[in-house]
């Protein structure tokens, strides 16, 4: 092996590409040098690892990114591993997934790590997806290159220069070769990077692909845009931050404080579950009951229970919606009073007191078994609990593309969905 010296060992930078093969074999001066032991002509090994060998065991040296002595000490790793979330493509499975698994038990049976398996949870996360398009003569059209009109109730393309219809294809995977990608550039640029993020986020579960279209990127905008104004609506209203409580609140301000911790309670519990589009859902939900309780305000100034009430609901509405949407909640942030930044904030809490009587627990079974648990209010209607349950992932994959044959709910206590 070559001495620590010596290490590492730098790669020369005058090779040349332009002959097949590998250009260390005949680059003369770096490949023959002196052995390091004897001091004899030796040669040096001129293949090189895959950047997979490094990436394979990335996580360990995370965990003790300073050590100069060991890619990592035994002390660090028994602390910091396994990891605590690994997400990744599909592709992982077969790819750093499955080499990072082999490195960790090479790495338990060389007694450098006490775990065999580096990572305790997998997210596999799905992918964003695109319509095809193809011209007459079969070559691929790109997205931007397309006028969709609708017609007879069906869909018809055309190139935008011309009349010339083309062929609507499948919706696959984006691909440069079949031209059905989208640049984000493109969609930073037309509606801003939290719009981007925010449908990317509440189209489809995490674990589903996205359909990209410009309807639904469009529709996340106008979100965007109405956070902006309800925030400012709030905050003409709102009592100043750090405002005490008043020692009781009416039934306008007791209402929009249920919907708040109401809110919280469901948002978070579908971000520690990666169920992110539930959240956005949850969050339009909430902005929803905001404006209705602006609207139903009769009086000015309003009175000091409900300014406190809307000055908790506007703090808790932007801290929830902040990890979707960074740039315009830090705006909304600002605008509502703060000094600091909203990713600086602690994440909200929901009080138990507003939420008791509020939420139920109801365990969801298909075809007599447990595949889920939702979080509802108490006095849901049926189709509510039916929306809920039925987009849980649990039961999704339970059902298995299978139609719906009887949806089954016995009040306050349990769901039966049987396919």
């Amino acid at each position: 092996p070559v001495p620590e010296a010596d290490l590492p060992v730098r790669l020369p930078e005058d090779v040349s590409f332009d002959q097949p093969g590998n250009p260390l074999d005949r680059h003369a001066s770096w490949k023959n040098v002196p052995c390091p032991s004897c001091g004899a002509p030796a040669r040096r090994e001129t293949d090189t690892m895959d950047t997979f060998v490094d990436s394979s065991w990335y996580y360990a040296r995370f965990a003790d990114p300073h050590n100069e002595t060991a890619p990592a000490s035994a002390e660090a790793l028994a602390r910091w591993l396994p990891v605590d979330q690994y997400i990744g493509g599909i592709e992982h499975a077969i790819l750093h997934l499955l080499y990072s698994r082999f490195f960790a038990r090479a790495m338990r049976d060389s007694g450098h790590a006490a775990v065999a398996e580096p990572f305790a949870g997998l997210f596999t996360q799905g992918m964003v997806v695109h319509e095809t398009y193809r011209a007459p003569d079969g070559q691929w059209v790109a997205p931007y290159d397309v006028r969709i009109e609708a017609k007879d109730g069906g869909r018809r393309a055309f190139l935008v220069d011309g009349d010339v219809e083309i062929g609507i294809g499948p919706i696959e995977k984006m691909s440069k070769s079949k031209k059905n990608t989208v640049d984000p550039d493109d969609i930073v640029a037309s509606y801003g990077a939290d719009t981007a993020r925010l449908f990317v986020l509440s189209d489809s579960p995490p674990d589903r692909d996205v359909i990209w279209s410009d309807e639904g990127a469009q529709g996340a905008w106008r979100f965007v845009q109405r956070l902006w104004r309800l925030t400012g609506e709030l905050g003409h209203v709102a009592a100043p931050v750090g405002a005490e409580p008043p020692a009781a609140f009416h039934d306008l301000a007791l209402a929009v404080r249920k919907a708040t911790h109401r809110s919280i309670a469901q948002a978070s519990e579908n971000i520690e579950r990666l169920r992110f589009n539930s959240a956005i859902a949850r969050i339009r939900e909430f902005a929803n009951e905001l404006t209705s309780a602006l609207d139903a305000v009769t009086e000015t100034p309003v009175p000091d229970d409900l300014a406190f009430a809307f000055r908790e609901a506007a703090d808790a509405l932007i801290r929830l919606v902040a990890p979707m949407t960074p740039h315009v909640a830090e705006e909304c942030w600002a605008d509502l009073g703060h000094k600091g930044l909203v990713a600086e904030a602690p994440w909200p809490a929901a009080d138990p007191t507003l939420l008791a009587q509020e939420m139920i627990s109801l365990p969801v079974q298909v075809n007599g078994k447990k595949r889920a648990e939702i979080l509802v209010a108490h006095d849901a209607d049926e189709e509510t609990i039916r929306k809920e349950a039925l987009a849980q992932d649990g039961v999704q994959r339970a059902m298995e593309g299978k139609p719906l044959r009887k949806f089954i709910l016995v009040p306050k206590r349990i769901v039966n969905v049987v396919v």
